[in-house]
């Protein structure tokens, strides 16, 4: 097969999930191979994986010293990939918030795209399960702060289940990105729009996680409140 597609999975204790997460996401498609990156999680998932990646050789492991941050381990999980020339780029969760059902839509679609989006609320739509109204509202208004804000002309900004083509990536200035909680999401699409890449959303359904413990805090939402003027001073100053 001449196509190849990596998905990268950050974590940080997530050993409840994690082995019966990578069989799931590897069985949707013969191509997909899968990346964890692990912060050094004090539970072992690390340790599970490798354990996998022994009689798996489409399972990878990249090991940092400690916890560093989603945006980082992202930057991390997209230079490797880059280095060994996967088409395509998964960015995904590890505690199931995100269906490896949807992985076989994204391939589709980004045949006719360079970045395909997982849509909390595509078109007023809203399909997240299991979320308490104050995080779902958080989240929903968020994304509109985002788009009026920055002109990005996507519904969900926020989301983090989305898959890049290579190319994208590669033309992406992965060492000026700044943003490290969920504002990585949004300015890793403010580039590539920025950059003229065809963007897609497609449709997912969401589910709260019901193992571990998220990884939401107040400096990850003060972040994302003055990132997105940040990348809009830039754009305007033509210096992103």
């Amino acid at each position: 097969m001449s196509e190849r597609a990596l998905v990268i999975i950050p974590t940080y204790n997530e050993a409840a999930n994690i082995r019966q997460l990578i069989p799931k996401v590897l069985e949707q498609d013969p191509r997909i191979e899968v990346l964890v990156v692990d912060d050094n999680s004090p539970d072992g998932t690390g340790d599970l994986v490798e354990e996998i990646a022994r009689s798996e050789p489409r399972v990878h492991l990249m090991r940092r010293p400690g916890k560093g941050g989603l945006g980082t381990a992202y930057i991390a999980g997209f230079r490797w990939a880059l280095e060994r020339k996967y088409d395509y780029i998964f960015e995904m969760d590890a505690d199931f918030s995100h269906d490896p059902k949807h992985l076989p839509e994204f391939l589709r679609a980004i045949q006719n795209a360079d970045l395909v989006l997982g849509s909390r609320y595509l078109e007023g739509r809203v399909t997240v399960v299991n979320w308490p109204m104050g995080r779902l509202l958080l989240s929903y208004f968020a994304n509109v702060y985002a788009r009026l804000v920055t002109g990005l002309k996507v519904f969900d900004a926020t989301g983090g289940f989305k898959c890049f083509r290579r190319e994208v990536l590669e033309k992406i200035d992965l060492n000026s990105v700044r943003s490290n909680g969920y504002a990585f999401q949004i300015e890793m699409s403010f580039r590539a729009a920025r950059l003229g890449f065809r963007i897609v959303e497609i449709p997912i359904v969401f589910v709260d996680r019901t193992d571990g413990t998220s990884k939401m805090s107040g400096a990850i939402v003060r972040e994302a409140i003055w990132m997105v003027w940040w990348l809009r001073f830039k754009a305007l100053l033509g210096r992103l």
